[in-house]
Order: C-alpha cells, then structure tokens, then sequence
C-alpha cells in the first residue's frame, strides 16, 4: 500500500510539474469527511489548489464531469486546469477560504442567503437529473439506518426493543414517504455553509458535489437553511423557506397546490431525514473513522431532530424515543474508538 510519504511526494511533483516550477511549495488548504484533501500553492503571483482524490478511495471524474455541467448551468464552481486521474491530483481554482459559515451573521444573512437560493433554483431548473442516481427508498432508508446504529447502539450502548424498533420503523417510513411524493429534481446533497464561498464574481462558489443524487425538491434547500454547522431563528428560516417555495412556484418547478404548509412539511420532514442521518454519521466518523471534529455540531443537530419531530404528532414517540436515551448525557463527550 503506498504510504502517506509517497502520496506527499508524488503531489508536489505533480504539481511543480504541472505548474513549471519545481521550487513551489504545498500547504493544507482543507480537508473533509471523505478521502479527499484540498492543498494550496501560489505561481505567478496567484494562488492554486492542488485537490487529491485517491482513485481507488474518491474518483475524481464525478466531480469533473458535474463540475463542467454546473458551470454550464450558471453556477461558480472551480475551475479545472489539469488532472491525472490515474493519480487522483487535480489542479483547480482557489476559490478562497471565506466560507459561508465563518461570514454568515444577522446583517448579512438575508443576502448571503439569497446568493445561494439564487445558485440553487439554477442548480434544479438547468441541471439535468434523470440520469443521475436516483435518492430512492432504498437510499433514503440507508441514511436513516446510520443513527440507529452509531448514535443509540454505539455510543448511547443501547439495542432498541422490539416496540421501539416499531417506532423507528413508523418515524421512517413518514420520513421517506414525504421524500418520495415530492417533485425530483438535481440533489447536490451537502449544500450548506461549509461548502459555499464567498466569492466577489457570482456568487457564491460551490464544491463538494460530486454526490449529486435525482432527488426530493427540498433536500437542498432543507441543507441550506437548516445547516448542521450554524442555526436560525424557526420564523427567520420559514421566511426564507416560503420565499423560495414561491419562486419554485413561479418557475413552474412546483404546482399551484402545493402551499406554504405542505412546502414546509416537505422542507421540515426532509430536513429531519438529513438530520437523523447526520447524527448517526457525526458518531460513525468518530467511533470507525477516527474523526473527531463534529461532535461539538451534535446538539445542534440533536435539536434540529427532537424540534421538527415535536412538531408533527405522528413523530412524537421517535422523539419520545431519542430523548429518553439521551437525557441527561453530555453528547459532545464519546467513549474511546
């Protein structure tokens, strides 16, 4: 197995090759929940970000190949000036660092918001889906599958009944009925602050969406404005939530039946989805993968899932379920992987 020396050395000689400059140096950009790291390096008096996606680990030619066509939908996405996939290292625009999470605040946020409702209405009335893989039952119930698993047996060590397996299995299935009765269209899946940029030409700069699934209409926006990573006020999100369902509206994109209760069903419903998966997700990076920097987002993510679910009466005995197990425990404090 090639070891992280060589992975070092065949980056930067990739790179000082692929730029004509064998004295340039890399430094860690970013890196994320997967395979891929994200590396910086200046030439010619502007600066580049190497990303290595190891084939066997992260294709690359998904990011690629979406990359191109988000492009051409409109959006700002980086830019690519060279690859080699065999070797996984691509060669791409820096799009900076100012992530929506770290710029996001009150005065701001109606704007930086409307940028990205903006990028994502072109994300699901340009971006062909059909062929894309489809967000069907069987990935909806994976996702769900997570949290059982990682968050109440791994971490809270507790093995539902069988009467709470039947209230799990009712939550779900609400959950993926609401997603499947919604129009589809294209998911980017991880639309939020931590992968949209502040950026001074169209913004903002979209990454990470190489995931891309034919999806429920409101996923993305559930993503945006319920983020993992950074919470609203319930009414400032709904505001925006029925702004958008209106522009859906009037792009044709959804019917004139579908009114504000039944979006913001679609919206919570799918958001709760995301947010159980999440929570599940958070504990499995820690606990198999060894990544321990999300668990301090876990009670935002917890609240996200006892609130929505409080508020729809066919839910209130998953919530009853969730929060008798977890009461009383500091969430953010886990046992040795």
């Amino acid at each position: 197995m090639e070891s992280m020396t060589d992975r070092t050395a065949a980056r930067l000689a990739w790179t000082r090759t692929s730029l004509g400059d064998p004295s340039l140096d890399l430094q860690p950009a970013s890196s994320d929940a997967s395979f891929r790291s994200y590396w910086r390096t200046h030439y010619d008096g502007r600066s580049w970000i190497v990303m290595d996606s190891p084939p066997a680990k992260e294709d690359p030619r998904p990011w690629v190949k979406i990359g191109a066509q988000l492009a051409d939908a409109g959006l700002h996405v980086p830019a690519v000036y060279a690859h080699d996939f065999e070797q996984g290292f691509l060669l791409i625009e820096d799009l900076g660092n100012r992530l929506y999470l770290s710029e996001l605040n009150d005065t701001n946020a109606d704007a930086l918001y409307r940028d990205a409702m903006n990028a994502l209405l072109l994300m699901q009335t340009r971006m062909a889906y059909r062929d894309l893989p489809p967000f069907d039952r069987s990935v909806l119930a994976l996702g769900l599958e997570v949290m059982p698993e990682w968050f109440l047996k791994r971490h809270l060590e507790h093995t539902p009944d069988g009467t709470e397996q039947q209230v799990l299995e009712a939550a779900f299935e609400v959950v993926i009925q609401n997603a499947e009765v919604q129009p589809r269209c294209f998911v980017h899946r991880d639309f939020h602050s931590r992968n949209l940029l502040v950026v001074d030409d169209n913004n903002p700069g979209v990454i990470d969406f190489q995931g891309a699934l034919a999806g429920p209409i409101t996923y993305d926006l559930a993503s945006l404005l319920r983020d993992a990573y950074i919470a609203w006020p319930r009414a400032r999100v709904e505001s925006w939530v029925e702004s958008y369902r209106l522009r859906l509206r009037d792009v044709g994109a959804i019917g004139d039946d579908v009114g504000a209760e039944q979006f913001l069903r679609w919206f919570d419903l799918t958001g709760l989805h995301r947010h159980v998966r999440v929570l599940g997700q958070f504990y499995r990076l820690w606990y198999r993968d060894g990544k321990p920097g999300y668990l301090t987002d876990v009670p935002r993510v917890y609240q996200y899932v006892i609130s929505v679910a409080r508020s729809y009466s066919e839910l209130h005995a998953f919530a009853d379920l969730i929060e008798c197990h977890a009461e009383g425990r500091d969430l953010t404090q886990v046992r040795r992987a």
